[in-house]
């Protein structure tokens, strides 16, 4: 059943309109009709809704009373990547929303290769940004993860102060004989409430911006012996999270 978030608040009668792409997505994609149902997210609480009425701009639907059941994971997790290449990008909003990403935090990291273009970037974060809302509703995600414009590793530091605890993924750590495994570093974490967790660009992290980071409170983690490309690192992250969670 296909699902929606809707921003605006409930009508006198209970109902709530859907509009714009997603009013347009059912008429004419989905050729729905009124009686046919669909399942709405309100302030982050799930809910079926029946079509009571149906035009090009506009879905009127009424939602049941039952709330279904919430999807997400039990703990806030923010990935931050040191921008890629190409539309790696792309792919992390869309796999890692659907893993359980809360947030997406692209920064210019030293080694990134790519520049990002401030006058191009509000039409790139938009794109991100709709990735993202169509990976929640298809993987029946109650929030859409917010996906940040790019910052410089020292915001990065500033706003790593929001969470509980914080990682860096560091492919010196991978090649040491003793390890941090991730798993051991999961079982401390149980009564927390957020984490952050940084990843380099193509290329790693900086020896200086991976020592910045370990001074700043992140904890290095080996993500298994094998260097991992930077698009499957943060979800290798988001599994294994998942798995100790869930």
């Amino acid at each position: 059943m296909q699902r929606y978030f809707i921003n605006g608040p409930l009508l006198e009668d209970g109902s709530v309109e859907i509009s714009g792409e997603d009013a347009k997505h059912i008429s004419r994609v989905l050729r729905m009709g009124v009686g046919d149902r669909v399942i709405v997210v309100i302030s982050q609480r799930s809910f079926i809704a029946e079509i009571t009425t149906i035009t090009d701009q506009s879905v009127i639907v009424v939602p049941e009373s039952n709330e279904l059941r919430n999807n997400e994971m039990p703990i806030r997790v923010a990935i931050a990547c040191g921008l890629p290449k190409g539309e790696k990008l792309e792919w992390i909003a869309q796999k890692a929303t659907e893993l359980g990403m809360n947030e997406l935090i692209p920064f210019k990291a030293e080694r990134s290769i790519v520049k990002w273009d401030d006058k191009k970037g509000a039409k790139k974060q938009e794109r991100l940004q709709k990735i993202a809302k169509e990976a929640a509703e298809q993987s029946h995600r109650s929030i859409i993860p917010e996906v940040h414009e790019p910052i410089s590793l020292k915001q990065l530091i500033d706003m790593s102060s929001q969470f509980d605890v914080l990682y860096v993924a560091d492919e010196e750590d991978a090649k040491a004989i003793t390890r941090t495994r991730f798993a051991e570093q999961m079982k401390s974490v149980y009564d927390k409430l957020s984490m952050m967790v940084v990843f380099g660009p193509e290329g790693g992290l900086s020896r200086n911006e991976a020592e910045v980071l370990k001074e700043a409170g992140f904890k290095t983690i080996s993500l298994g012996p094998r260097i991992l490309r930077t698009e499957t690192a943060p979800l290798y992250v988001l599994s294994a999270i998942s798995y100790e969670f869930e």
